[in-house]
């Protein structure tokens, strides 16, 4: 049980340091406004999540899902960020923008889920 909390921990670190990288860099590029950052890094850990699950059920690799999953996927997409950032665009009456960013946050995570399985399935299975 340590152990596996070891690689969650660690897992968790590396996935929250990307998520600051990858969110600082896509503000630096975008600018600021409508949070594209969060709703991209959410769909990307999702296609990552799909394809990862085939990959580590096809090569008998489950034992890396505490490390991947839950520590580097949990810390890299942003759920708790993606309520915020909904509230926000609500309270500064942007209502339009809030539901679009809703709808279009779980349409494209899904969707990127979806994605990594069938990708993943084509690879591996």
């Amino acid at each position: 049980m340590f152990m596996t909390t070891l690689q969650v921990a660690l897992g968790g670190s590396i996935g929250a340091a990307l998520r600051f990288l990858a969110g600082v860099g896509i503000l630096r590029f975008v600018g600021p406004g409508f949070p594209i950052a969060v709703m991209g890094m959410n769909t990307l850990g999702s296609f990552v999540m799909g394809m990862f699950v085939v990959f580590a059920t096809q090569r008998g690799m489950t034992q890396l899902s505490p490390f991947v999953m839950t520590g580097l996927l949990g810390g890299f997409t942003t759920f708790s960020a993606f309520s915020l950032e909904a509230v926000n665009l609500f309270e500064r009456g942007a209502m339009g923008q809030a539901l679009a960013y809703v709808a279009m946050s779980v349409v494209l995570s899904i969707g990127g889920l979806i994605l990594g399985l069938m990708i993943a399935r084509g690879i591996w299975a």
